[in-house]
């Protein structure tokens, strides 16, 4: 199965949650009652797509390097891979491209095969897929019901 990586998530760093979270409310966003303390929020967008936030320190917390970028590009594209393997599948293809890899591929704590590329610009751009356990669990979970 060769599938491409498809955009699922689109995330937005941000140093001021509460701030960050009362503009995309008045935008029209449906974001959870009570979100303004939590590091990481997430959204349903229309057709499936989801948004999320996450603060400055959460994303410092899984790349120590990560710097606030100059001019505002504070925004991350994700891409949904079919399985943990096509992760590091595309991040090679990417990378053998010439595209620079920012993180190698790497099973999160959050229970997600994870890496980060770098656009032509140099903004972040995540491939992501269920771990294989996480996939089970979903499964699982889907069966039992």
């Amino acid at each position: 199965m060769n599938t491409a990586p498809r955009l699922d998530l689109i995330g937005v760093v941000v140093s001021d949650m509460a701030a960050s979270l009362a503009f995309y409310r008045r935008l029209g966003l449906e974001i959870p009652d009570g979100a303004e303390s939590a590091p990481h929020v997430e959204a349903a967008l229309p057709g499936g797509l989801r948004i999320a936030w996450d603060t400055e320190d959460v994303v410092r917390s899984f790349d120590p390097g990560w710097q606030r970028p100059e001019g505002g590009n504070r925004i991350e594209l994700a891409f949904r891979c079919d399985a943990p393997e096509a992760v590091d599948a595309a991040y090679d293809e990417l990378v053998g491209a010439g595209y620079r890899g920012h993180l190698k591929p790497w099973d999160a704590v959050w229970g997600q095969r994870y890496a980060v590329v770098l656009d032509p610009d140099g903004s972040g751009v995540s491939l992501f897929a269920d771990s294989a356990d996480s996939a089970a669990e979903a499964t699982a979970a889907t069966d039992a019901t």
